[in-house]
């Protein structure tokens, strides 16, 4: 077998495409959170704190001398990512807690007794004809 026709059979396989598929709506759900928390939710508590724009909260390390930046320690946006993360990881607690909870309904959902298989009929049969005798 080729190595494309090897890399074809497991790049179809359905866990790959599924896989992918979570990737690729997982960065954009991770796009929006970090758009919800920059511009919906900081603002405000940056105003309650006083007029505080969290990006722009650093501490120089080093001023800038000449064409080199200045060298800061960015703790604003390290504020900021950890708010993104914290509604990442609620949104995707839910989401489990939903899914398994869908699950439990499933399973606690009565099943009907599976069909009788061909050796219980037959036994039944034998034993009507028993009876009959």
């Amino acid at each position: 077998m080729s190595m494309m026709q090897e890399f074809k059979t497991f790049a179809m396989r359905g866990n790959v495409v599924d896989l992918a598929v979570g990737i690729i709506i997982g960065g954009a759900f991770g796009k929006i959170v970090s758009s919800f928390v920059a511009d919906v939710i900081m603002p405000p508590i940056g105003f309650i704190v006083g007029g505080v724009n969290f990006t722009n909260l650093a501490i120089i390390i080093k001023d800038a001398v000449g064409d080199a930046p200045a060298v800061t320690l960015n703790y604003g946006k390290f504020i900021q990512s950890i708010v993104d993360f914290v509604i990442i990881a609620f949104a995707i607690f839910v989401a489990v807690k939903v899914m398994n909870s869908m699950k439990k309904k499933e399973e606690q959902a009565p099943a009907s007794p599976p069909p009788p298989s061909k050796e219980e009929v037959l036994l039944a049969e034998i034993r009507d004809l028993l009876k009959q005798k």
